[in-house]
């Protein structure tokens, strides 16, 4: 049998883009997302204690990537800089940033959802390692 076990979290805060690089309209000015950013974690093994890995331990992953992210502008971030900050582009960046001191031994692929409003997401998904 392949057991793969899931777990996720997520968080919602503010901020705020214009996009670059073509005439999408209102969109090309600054304006705010009231974003909800998820993390989901898979793996086919649980530690000592039945956790693919400790909840607590992704909420501090997450507060942390939600401080530096909120109620900034994404184009003056360095993750951002030269670049249309889309949201699928948005993905990557938090993908690269949450699932930088995971185990590759413990977590075998991450995905990161964003969604930009109730009806538009996004999202970016890689195997660790």
């Amino acid at each position: 049998m392949n057991e793969r076990y899931t777990v996720a979290v997520q968080r919602d805060f503010v901020a705020r883009h214009f996009l670059i690089g073509g005439d999408w309209g209102p969109e090309n000015t600054l304006h705010s997302h009231h974003y909800r950013l998820e993390l989901e974690l898979v793996g086919s093994t649980l530690d000592q204690h039945n956790y693919l890995l400790d909840i607590v331990a992704i909420d501090v992953a997450m507060d942390a990537f939600v401080e530096r992210y909120r109620d900034s502008t994404l184009n003056d971030m360095p993750s951002f800089e030269g670049e249309n900050p889309s949201i699928e582009l948005f993905c990557r960046v938090a993908w690269r940033e949450l699932s930088a001191g995971l185990d590759p031994s413990r977590v075998e692929s991450a995905t990161v959802t964003i969604w930009e409003n109730d009806i538009a997401r996004a999202s970016y998904s890689r195997a660790l390692g």
